[in-house]
């Protein structure tokens, strides 16, 4: 093996997906840039690394540096000095300092930013606030620099340093040797994976109990990203044992240790039994114990307090003096009121909303859930009633305003979330209105939904309307569904597609892929549903870009921005994430022309921050992927990146008119979103939406997956794959159900 020292002076290709990475390197005695290659995902530009490896010759590249192992280590020339200090890693100096810096302080630079900082008073243009950026910033990389080696030698991607510091300041590696799972513990992005390499080289024990209470937690934790709310005592020690290598008998101490100190919760009053009888016994994290039982108790309370408005009271007062236990509002003053008409199953849920205290309204696209929800809200209008509007999302809360001319919240804005401390909302300051309506409830997962129902006081009414066919929340718990099967309060479905709603194709085939029939893939001009067959996954990319960029804009007259890629998946071909670096490619790319004096057009690169195998630029469409109630965007929020700067390794992205920013570290909360997953598209309506739909994705092809990303269209939808894989969709209604005892708990008396 040879080593080489190089400066990474740009980065040609990265994959995010492995880490796979192209670097172009300034290497001592080679006059041309050294491609080196190899797994060096946090390698970033001005970064001084000592590789090992071998040299190769490629047929088509030439030669190159194929590294297996290399560290991150402090240049000590004067040129990647400055390489170093214009790179963005250290706040306050760009390039411009960087060169005025090593010209004035040569091979002794670092010494005396070290020692002497106050020396750079010096330099024309630095000033005494500048300084302290950098006196900051310097001990802060510094820290981070020995974070990152700490982790190298561990064997451990050095990309999580910066988090770590965030986390634990100057106690990051006491921390880290002390007891390393605290890291899956506290940092989101770090699993217990990640932790339990970092154990093993310290030489913790494969059977400690810190060990096995973290892989036990992460256990529970992967199976409620899958949806559950608990776990099965048995499938948490069969899952656990394999995931720790243990032994099942160790597995189960450990478990009965942590049920004792009430770090998992087992359920005792609800019997479950599986096929063969036996009996079921419900293990679950706490938060999640807690929100299941607290969801169901204050719907129960919820239901069976009287409202404290006037209609509420009028009509009640009317049913006891008149005997007519059916007495309700008139539907023809409504109608007159609204100008709108409504079918006996439309007037049926206004009639039962004007008296229910919480009450369910489901039907799918084209059904009339928004007219039939003008009409209740008419109703509470008469009576001079109190309404709250909110949906899960902003893009839902958005659609929910313009379609009722009120103003719509997210739950997160109407709970007013303030952290550190939290929703200010709550049992103790509740919401101040008569009723409460929410939309896309298929959304809520039983975390939220608890958090809102703390807020609602007992004499509020809630109505809460959403589509049952569509996939359940990305977060634990099947709320909605669990709500409708307990039978314990009244659901309106609506079922008749509307005369005007008939002449779209995506309404008509939505409603036929639930009925488990083929969508009419006809085509023709007067469609807005497409079909178009590719069979190769390299051939659909290909199609989706062009009709991206390209075909779609041209004969819709549409900008780019107006189309989304939705996918059954993340990973693979037509997953998420290649088809978003193909997309930023074409859309996006990393150079751009600017009109210069003197010069006219000039091509420069554009200003570029990565992390993790990213590249994001200005005008890049961006997706937050969790909810971060310091920013106040919440996970599925799509913006676009205004600026990027790389001197103070920070962008600002534009949701919705909000400026948010984001330092380097966090952009691991960012993801591309030209193309997105359908889960992460729920309670968004986009006009032109592409979906590749192709038998590489099949473990996820569903029929509600592929439902629901055909009713995020408004205008046109074109699906892009094979018919196999279209009616595999079709057929395959094996949804996994999920670990949820909330119908129980509801139907229990």
């Amino acid at each position: 093996m040879q080593k080489i020292r190089c400066v990474v002076e740009r980065i040609t290709y990265q994959n995010p997906e492995n880490g796979y990475s192209v670097l172009k390197c300034r290497v001592k005695d080679y006059s041309d840039l050294v491609p080196v290659i190899g797994n060096m995902l946090d390698a970033n530009v001005g970064s001084v690394l000592l590789a090992e490896g071998e040299w190769k010759v490629d047929s088509k590249y030439g030669r190159q540096f194929v590294a297996e192992k290399w560290e991150e280590t402090l240049p000590a020339t004067i040129y990647g000095m400055e390489k170093y200090l214009g790179s963005g890693l250290i706040k306050g100096v760009g390039p411009k300092f960087a060169k005025k810096i090593v010209q004035k302080y040569g091979v002794d630079t670092f010494v005396v930013i070290e020692d002497n900082i106050e020396l750079l008073i010096e330099i024309d243009g630095i000033g005494r606030k500048r300084i302290e950026m950098i006196a900051e910033s310097w001990a802060k990389q510094k820290e981070i620099k020995n974070i990152m080696l700490f982790l190298q030698e561990h064997q451990v991607s050095a990309s999580y340093a910066a988090k770590i510091f965030k986390q634990y300041g100057n106690d990051s590696i006491p921390v880290m040797k002390e007891n390393p799972y605290k890291l899956a513990d506290d940092i989101w992005g770090i699993g217990f994976k990640t932790a339990d390499q970092i154990a093993m080289k310290l030489g913790f024990a494969k059977e400690s109990f810190l060990r096995l209470r973290s892989g036990l937690m992460y256990t529970l934790s992967e199976l409620s990203n899958d949806g559950h709310v608990y776990a099965e005592k048995q499938q948490l020690i069969e899952k656990g044992s394999e995931l720790l290598e243990a032994s099942p008998e160790t597995v189960v101490m450990t478990m009965d240790e942590m049920l004792k100190k009430n770090e998992l919760i087992m359920e005792k009053e609800i019997i479950r039994l599986d096929d063969n009888g036996t009996r079921i016994d419900p293990i679950y994290l706490p938060p999640f114990f807690f929100a299941e039982v607290g969801v169901a108790a204050k719907l129960k309370k919820l239901v069976s307090t009287p409202a404290g408005d006037k209609l509420y009271t009028k009509l009640m007062d009317a049913r006891q003096l008149t005997g007519n236990e059916n007495l309700s509002v008139e539907i023809s003053a409504i109608e007159k009121y609204t100008g709108m008409q409504y079918d006996e199953i439309q007037a049926d849920a206004i009639r039962r909303a004007a008296t229910a205290k919480v009450m369910v309204l489901t039907g799918g696209p084209g059904t009339g859930k928004t007219t039939t929800t003008h009409g209740i809200i008419s109703a509470y209008k008469a009576y001079g009633l109190k309404i709250l509007l909110a949906a899960p999302t902003g893009r839902a809360a958005k659609r929910m305003t313009e379609a009722t001319g009120m103003e719509a919240k997210t739950i997160h804005r109407l709970l007013e979330c303030k952290p550190p401390e939290g929703y200010q909302r709550n049992e103790e300051k509740p919401l101040e209105g008569d009723v409460l309506i929410l939309d896309e409830c298929s959304m809520i997962d039983i975390i939220l939904m608890n958090s809102l129902l703390k807020a609602i006081p007992p004499t509020m009414r809630l109505i809460m309307v959403g589509d049952i066919d569509q996939l359940p929340s990305v977060g634990p718990g099947n709320v909605l569904r669990d709500i409708i099967d307990s039978g314990a309060f009244p659901v309106v479905r609506l079922t008749r597609i509307f005369r005007q709603a008939q002449t779209s194709r995506i309404i008509m085939n939505a409603h036929r892929i639930n009925e488990g029939r083929l969508p009419d893939i006809s085509n023709g001009k007067a469609s807005d549903f497409f079909f178009v067959e590719k069979e190769e996954p390299e051939e659909a990319v290909k199609y989706i870009v062009d009709l991206v960029e390209k075909k779609l804009p041209d004969y819709y007259h549409i900008p780019s921005s107006q189309i989304q890629v939705l996918t059954p998946m993340q990973r693979g071909q037509v997953g998420a994430t290649n088809l978003n670096l193909a997309l930023q490619e074409i859309l996006n790319p990393s150079e751009h022309e600017i009109f210069m004096k003197g010069r006219g057009k000039v091509t420069m690169p554009k200003e570029t921050l990565r992390r993790s195998g990213y590249a994001f630029r200005a005008d890049d469409k961006v997706m937050q992927i969790k909810n971060n109630y310091d920013k106040d965007v919440y996970n599925g929020d799509i913006g676009i990146i205004e600026a990027v700067n790389e001197t103070d390794r920070t962008l600002k992205v534009n949701f919705d008119g909000r400026s948010i920013e984001y330092d380097i570290s966090e952009l691991d909360e960012l993801v591309h979103a030209y193309a997105t997953t359908i889960h992460k598209s729920q309670g968004s309506e986009y006009p032109v939406v592409v979906i590749p739909v192709m038998m590489n994705h099949y473990v996820m092809l569903q029929r509600n997956l592929i439902y629901t990303g055909i009713t995020r269209a408004k205008k046109v939808l074109v699906i892009v794959g094979t018919r196999k894989a279209l009616t595999y969709a079709v057929k395959n209604v094996t949804v996994t159900k999920r670990n949820t005892l909330l119908k129980e708990r509801l139907e229990k008396g």
